[in-house]
């Protein structure tokens, strides 16, 4: 089933705006958590484990959950189906591991800010950069995927493939 093409432009609007939206604010992080991690100004170090977690919990996870939701009706909805295409499968997992990986961390960002707040030298947390370039390294290569559409049916593309020929 595919959308009417007004719908379906819609849809892949909003896919990207939210993906895009994902990634920017996934960058915004990554400068929060290098600036928690090498400052050396105690109160701006406290102040961007704040604006970490505040940055996790209203920007970062409402925009996935966002892009996963709508990524998944916008590939129905389209010719392109949701496991037709081994590149619309490896989106959709990277997009799910992404996800749920940032689901599980955001109560690590809450303990990280609570923590800032309450001790002496906020400067001695750990804060999450392996999770931070992480995420924005499989949020790149959904991009890639995205724009060079690697060439390859899935066994159940190939099926759909041969019954409509």
């Amino acid at each position: 089933m595919t959308m009417p093409p007004r719908l379906r432009k819609a849809v892949l609007t909003a896919h990207v705006t939210t993906s895009v939206g994902w990634m920017g604010a996934v960058a915004a992080y990554l400068a929060l958590d290098i600036t928690a991690v090498t400052g050396d100004d105690v109160p701006a170090v406290r102040s961007a484990y704040l604006a970490m977690e505040t940055t996790a919990w209203y920007a970062i996870a409402p925009l996935a959950l966002a892009a996963v939701l709508i990524g998944v009706v916008n590939a129905l909805g389209t010719p392109w189906g949701l496991f037709r295409h081994h590149w619309v499968v490896a989106k959709l997992l990277l997009t799910l591991v992404a996800t749920a990986v940032l689901l599980v961390q955001t109560r690590t960002i809450s303990a990280l800010a609570r923590a800032a707040t309450t001790s002496a030298d906020p400067r001695e947390l750990p804060g999450s950069m392996v999770h931070s370039v992480g995420g924005l390294v499989v949020l790149l290569a959904v991009v890639v995927l995205s724009i060079y559409k690697p060439r390859g049916l899935t066994r159940y593309g190939r099926r759909r493939q041969q019954a409509r020929a």
